[in-house]
């Protein structure tokens, strides 16, 4: 990895952890790096970006505990710094005689599960522009090969016909495909006629292709039109000589819009069941949160509450695969039926 192409680090900061590295040997864990580059020009924005790149992910603590505990740990070690300063004894001498680790006693860690792949993924795009340890749609692989008929390494294709031979040799101009990728960046505009269009970014395993998204489109996707998001996208080839091939959408949708996994199959599920029987309180109202968020017209399952027995229709709602997820987070696996 490019350390120095990190946001909000730089070559300068970069430069300062190597000659640190270089003189005095490897950091042996996070709060030892903290210690050691503390005067190198190093600053907490720094610091973050390194942990949301996946800098210290040797160190043995997960990201997510990093992020809420680097503030603190700084804080500490910039706190004994003026001690030593006012009092002129080292930092060690500030420390009782005891075997516990010094580090386990100077630093306090706020300890968290790790984030989830979608959001440790997220995390390395918005640092470094690229996916590192992986890409949000390896596991849609025999989903996509299934759904689509056209990928980004095709359209490269179709660009090295037209230079070398002015035409297409597989694909043509208005060709209705399919392509599935994650989108990346998306820019909004309104037309001469007051109409909304779209210009979408979507990246696959093999790179990216532009999307032109038309009002009517638009209107009907707007659901599914969030960067980050995996999509299923429907629509017609725009061929032109001395251009990108582009697409011009007529459906977009979430990639397991239609399908959710179910003991390692793909099948469609029509109707969700919910025990709220055993359920505090508390956990209820967080259900009736995400109900009425997921609740409207793109609802595509049928929900149903059951209590004591009896079971209640609660009307329909929108679920993928990864909204199922968060309402068995809510509620538990145990509590949740799929017909």
């Amino acid at each position: 990895m490019d350390f120095g192409s990190i946001k909000n680090v730089g070559i300068a900061a970069i430069n300062s952890i190597v000659e640190e590295r270089n003189k005095n040997g490897e950091f042996e864990n996070f709060a030892s790096f903290c210690e050691r580059i503390k005067d190198k020009g190093v600053n907490k924005k720094c610091i973050e970006s390194l942990i949301k790149a996946g800098s210290f992910d040797d160190f043995g603590k997960t990201r997510a505990t990093l992020l809420a505990s680097f503030e603190g740990i700084i804080d500490v070690i910039n706190n004994a710094d003026r001690k030593v300063m006012e009092n002129q004894v080292s930092m060690f001498d500030l420390m009782e005689e005891n075997e516990e680790p010094i580090e386990t006693k100077k630093y306090t860690f706020v300890e968290k599960e790790e984030f989830d792949e979608k959001e440790l993924l997220s995390l390395e795009k918005e640092m470094i522009g690229i996916y590192i340890s992986g890409h949000p749609l390896e596991k849609y692989g025999e989903l996509i090969e299934k759904t689509t008929n056209i990928n980004t390494l095709n359209m490269l294709k179709i660009n090295e016909d037209m230079e070398a031979y002015g035409k297409t040799l597989e694909y043509h101009d208005n060709q209705n495909v399919k392509y599935a990728g994650i989108i990346t960046k998306l820019k909004k505009k309104f037309t001469k006629n007051n109409t909304i269009m779209a210009f979408v970014t979507i990246e696959d395993l093999y790179g990216s292709v532009e999307l032109i998204v038309f009002d009517r489109v638009y209107h009907n996707s707007q659901s599914a039109l969030l960067e980050e998001n995996v999509v299923l996208v429907e629509g017609r080839l725009s061929i032109r000589e001395e251009e990108p091939v582009k697409i011009v959408a007529s459906k977009i949708q979430d990639l397991n819009a239609n399908s959710i996994s179910q003991e390692g199959e793909n099948r469609k599920i029509n109707e969700v069941l919910i025990d709220i029987t055993n359920l505090p309180e508390e956990v209820k109202d967080r259900l009736r949160g995400a109900i009425k968020f997921f609740a409207g017209d793109r609802a595509n399952v049928k929900l149903e509450i059951v209590q004591n027995g009896q079971t209640k229709p609660c009307g329909g709602v929108y679920m993928t695969a990864e909204i199922l997820e968060k309402f068995e987070e809510i509620v538990g696996k145990e509590n949740i039926a799929k017909k």
